[in-house]
């Protein structure tokens, strides 16, 4: 116990010392660590202005203190893993309306990274067989990567929702507030399988915007809005 006390006020002084540049340096290795085509710093520039000199001063300065590997690619280290708080959260997201804004924007609010989870087509029927999906997989997993609360969108891996989670790592697993799996459900699977996360379940100030309801209501003219 109090060895992960110290653990865990070594990593409280440590973020209090970076820098929010240094926070995202170590935001993007740790997505290409996800996904290897993604550069660290082609990442950065497509959000920031970030220079190549000063990337590399950053990189340095990151492996001096243990945050960073010394390595190709870069990788985080224990310590620089620490650093960041990674949320995770998923979805089908065929029909992205005001609640899935809201929830996004609350979940990106409980960390640093969010990953975003989107569900297989085959996933989302398999739950539920007589659902209407407009959107193939790449489609919207394009279409919540553009919501600018997302760090990370990644299809769903095949199998169970516990393989993605696996994968990912997250310190956080936030449910929508509709979402039918339990806080203890996913508590008790990932303890299974040896993932140390926590589990929370998000609220929305507009309960009623509901893509069931927006189905129900447009049915198949909806591109004729």
């Amino acid at each position: 116990m109090r060895i992960e006390l110290n653990r865990h006020y070594y990593f409280n002084i440590v973020k209090f010392m970076i820098e929010p540049s240094d926070k995202a340096i170590l935001t993007a290795i740790y997505i290409s660590s996800l996904e290897p085509e993604i550069l660290p710093l082609e990442f950065l520039k497509n959000r920031t202005t970030i220079s190549d000199d000063m990337f590399d001063l950053k990189i340095k300065y990151m492996i001096k203190n243990g945050f960073v590997e010394n390595s190709d690619p870069l990788r985080l280290t224990f310590i620089g893993r620490g650093l960041l708080k990674v949320v995770l959260i998923g979805g089908v997201f065929d029909i992205v309306h005001p609640g899935h804004i809201h929830t996004l924007k609350d979940a990106k609010n409980q960390g640093d990274v969010l990953v975003v989870v989107v569900a297989r087509s085959s996933t989302a029927l398999r739950i539920n067989k007589q659902r209407k999906i407009y959107h193939n997989e790449t489609l919207r997993k394009e279409l919540v990567a553009s919501i600018r609360y997302v760090d990370y969108a990644i299809i769903g891996r095949e199998g169970t929702l516990y393989d993605t989670v696996e994968f990912v790592k997250p310190d956080i697993i936030a449910l929508g507030y509709d979402q039918i799996h339990t806080e203890k459900e996913i508590a008790v699977n990932c303890a299974k399988r040896g993932i140390n996360t926590r589990i929370i379940r998000l609220n929305t100030p507009i309960p009623g915007s509901k893509s069931t309801q927006i189905k129900e209501e447009l049915g198949h003219s909806i591109y004729d809005i």
